[in-house]
């Protein structure tokens, strides 16, 4: 056979194994983000379970789809597994280093490991990117690694900076109320929580605040009508919703 003709006919195989390969990447990506569309439909109704299960099979088919790795390591949060959670998102950085809400992400579990300047590396890291929409996340969340540091001074100016950046956030307001809270400033924080209440009369941590700080005075039925409402306003087996009626078990 010529050795021409053969050349054509070993670019044909080639090319129809390719189109062949490259079709069924394209199926097995299809069918990855039609997993993660279901998996990320769970998470948002708290179905962290099923979400992880949704998720975990689509990275089989797509593991190094930075997107899929953020919705898991939020999954993994959703189920208390800040290590696991750590690990996705730091791929998800690893596979798009300009992906500034996996960082962002990142920095939020490892706030809730306690581990502070790891935390606010990440958070620094997303406020210098010039092109991140909403910097009051990280302004927030680099107040609540300082109110979980009890450096209530720099706590009280990032939640201040992420509300000018936002006005009415409400992680930054409930954020600041706990600096008032923590730091002893109970007037300080039943001022201010009013405030609150009084733009957002169905925020119910507004009102688990009000209620703490109610208890904090001493004022019993206020703390108890407060604690009523959070259970008016949270779902039934919502993490407020088991507060609420620990507190108010306590208070009667």
């Amino acid at each position: 056979m010529p050795i021409k003709k053969l050349l054509m006919i070993l670019l044909a195989s080639f090319i129809v194994s390719s189109c062949a390969s490259s079709a069924g990447r394209k199926s097995q990506d299809q069918l990855a983000l039609a997993m993660k569309k279901e998996g990320d439909i769970f998470q948002t109704q708290g179905n962290y379970t099923a979400a992880l299960s949704k998720l975990l099979e689509a990275e089989k088919r797509t593991p190094n789809d930075p997107y899929l790795q953020n919705s898991l390591g939020l999954a993994y949060m959703g189920k208390n597994r800040d290590d696991l959670a750590v690990a996705a998102f730091k791929k998800a950085a690893a596979e798009k280093p300009d992906y500034i809400e996996a960082i962002n992400n990142l920095g939020a579990a490892y706030l809730r490991q306690g581990k502070w300047d790891m935390a606010i590396e990440s958070f620094n890291t997303v406020l210098e990117s010039l092109l991140y929409p909403t910097p009051h996340f990280p302004l927030s969340n680099i107040g609540w690694v300082y109110l979980g540091k009890k450096e209530f001074g720099l706590a009280e100016t990032y939640f201040r900076k992420a509300l000018d950046a936002m006005p009415g956030f409400t992680a930054a307001s409930h954020g600041l109320a706990q600096v008032y809270l923590q730091s002893g400033q109970i007037d300080q924080a039943v001022a201010y929580l009013h405030h609150c209440l009084n733009r957002s009369p169905d925020t119910p941590i507004f009102h688990a605040d009000m209620a703490e700080a109610y208890e904090k005075k001493g004022l019993t039925q206020q703390a108890i009508a407060s604690w009523q409402l959070v259970l008016k306003l949270v779902p039934e087996k919502s993490f407020l919703a088991r507060q609420a009626k620990i507190r108010l078990s306590e208070l009667h």
